[in-house]
């Protein structure tokens, strides 16, 4: 989620900062207001009532909002037809694994080598534990979960020009900083200098949790000795019999913690989004569009159906689509009503029969630029070497971060990691390169934080979002003049059609807006269908 913390500063980056400065609380609040989070309206046993007696909807995408409205859709008594792109389920819902073949914009193929059992995912790879709706149809389709440790305090914290680019551990400039931090407090309350702030009587209470906080020591110092080495490590750790005496490591200066600016990644498990415990369907996040996919009948979604124009009158819609499985013969479906989950990268290059302000709408939302890197290597030396057992290390190198498998912890043989998540005008140069390129240079970058990984590369894959042919970007990047502008228009009924998708939501990047957009959209439809007893 963060990207370069030194040049100019991404949206999301300013909201890292906010985060920082202000508490988590604070953060999601400002995500919330630039349309980028929001608490999930999920509601448990959704359900249409009343039957639609075979009203027929044609679904264009069977990302995860598509499947969700067909799913439902379906047990209120409608004819469901879903028109998809890709060759399988799940749209951005995606993993690649090992055999698998990828071919981007351009024409550039790539063969995922990976070793039976690993797998990367290019589009979503965590679930926070409060987006209920992925959660519950989880639950409810049988889809395994573990936990993704988002958080590791032993793993990586790196700036190229902090520590003489020595990448540092999490815990120790975590620990410092709280500490330096917490004694510079209790020096002003001392001092009186917070005696307008803070109550006579409250401010002993704050001198105890600064000391409990910030690992000080009985003279409210954060300093060398068994306070700061219980949180920040030992330079020797202690064992057992004459050996076994432990050493206490020396905590880093204030003006060096604060110099290094690593303090900017330490909050990126407070915010709420991202809070323990998050979780990771077993065997990639693509066992979700699957499971999905069971659900519905095996004829219900038309594979391989490139959407080419979008029509509609008073009585029903009719769209045109190229088989790309039968070189690309034109195909006309209708329905008595539309829902579109084209990503609006897509949509708006298309011919769309609606009004002005929803073709405004869909013409308004630009696409953010990302770009992931799945790199395999030899064995997992992140835990051999390391110890490190998930989680991320996080740089201010263009590759953002390495992310570390959360799962078959201690594995023989080789094991992948998210070797980068880039963000931003740099991910715009990594689309730009050529996937082996982007690859190379994930493993260049990433060898400033692993000297191991000149030696222990085996192989990877990289996808850079706007070169994917189905979303031609990587998720709907609202502003909020446009959301003011446009969004009530974007998510209306137009006539016979209607749109639903992370896009059409107020959590826009996450599978949880998709979900909760599309019970929005049939749950207005529905009404409407009933409202005329149930026909067309």
């Amino acid at each position: 989620m963060q990207g370069n913390q030194f040049g100019a500063m991404t949206r999301r980056q300013l909201l890292a900062r906010i985060g920082m400065a202000a508490g988590g609380a604070m953060m999601y609040q400002a995500m919330t207001s630039l349309g980028m989070a929001a608490e999930s309206n999920f509601r448990e046993g959704f359900k249409l009532e009343g039957n639609a007696r075979g009203t027929s909807v044609l679904i264009l995408g069977a990302g995860l909002a598509g499947m969700t409205a067909a799913y439902e859709l379906r047990k209120a008594g409608y004819k469901v037809q879903i028109l998809e792109y890709n060759a399988r389920p799940g749209g951005r819902n995606w993993s690649l694994h090992g055999g698998d073949t990828y071919t981007e914009l351009g024409g550039a193929t790539q063969h995922c080598n990976f070793d039976p059992g690993l797998y990367i995912n290019p589009g979503p790879w965590r679930i926070p534990h409060h987006h209920r709706g992925v959660l519950s149809y989880c639950k409810q389709f049988g889809v395994a979960l573990e936990a993704f440790n988002q958080v590791n305090y032993n793993a990586l914290v790196h700036g190229k020009d902090a520590f003489g680019g020595k990448p540092q551990r999490f815990r120790d400039v975590d620990a410092d900083y709280k500490g330096h931090v917490s004694e510079l407090l209790a020096k002003s309350t001392q001092q009186h200098a917070l005696d307008q702030a803070v109550a006579k009587e409250d401010q002993e209470l704050l001198l105890e949790s600064l000391r409990s906080w910030g690992a000080l020591d009985k003279n409210f110092a954060y300093a060398k000795g068994p306070e700061s080495s219980t949180r920040r490590g030992f330079a020797k750790y202690p064992g057992g019999g004459l050996s076994g005496k432990p050493e206490f490591s020396d905590p880093f200066s204030v003006q060096d913690v604060l110099r290094s600016r690593l303090w900017t990644t330490l909050a990126a498990g407070n915010n709420y989004e991202m809070q323990t415990t998050m979780f990771q369907p077993v065997g990639g996040m693509d066992q979700i569009g699957k499971a999905f996919a069971r659900q519905l009948p095996a004829d219900a979604i038309r594979y391989n159906a490139k959407v080419t124009g979008i029509d509609q009158d008073a009585h029903g819609v009719s769209v045109t689509w190229q088989d790309q499985a039968n070189g690309n013969a034109e195909q006309v479906s209708k329905a008595d009503w539309c829902i579109c989950t084209i990503p609006l990268s897509i949509l708006s290059r298309l011919p769309v029969k609606a009004s002005q302000p929803m073709l405004d709408a869909i013409s308004a939302v630009p696409y953010a630029a990302s770009v992931k890197v799945g790199l395999q290597f030899k064995r997992r030396f992140w835990e051999e070497d390391e110890a490190i057992y998930g989680g991320i290390s996080y740089t201010d190198l263009p590759i953002t971060l390495i992310s570390y498998p959360s799962t078959d912890y201690h594995s023989a043989g080789k094991g992948v990691l998210l070797g980068a998540y880039v963000w931003g005008l740099e991910a715009f140069e990594f689309t730009a390169m050529s996937p082996e390129d982007r690859v190379r240079k994930a493993v260049e970058y990433g060898s400033q934080l692993h000297s191991q990984y000149a030696q222990e590369f085996d192989n990877g894959v990289a996808v850079g979002w706007h070169r994917v042919p189905f979303t031609h970007g990587c998720f709907g990047q609202w502003s909020e003049e446009a959301r003011a502008a446009h969004y009530d228009n974007l998510c209306a009924i137009d006539g016979r059609l209607m749109l639903a998708g992370e896009h059409a939501s107020y959590i826009p990047a996450w599978q949880e807006g998709a979900i909760t957009s599309a019970h929005d959209a049939i749950g207005r439809l529905h009404q409407r269908v009933m409202a005329k007893g149930g026909h067309a």
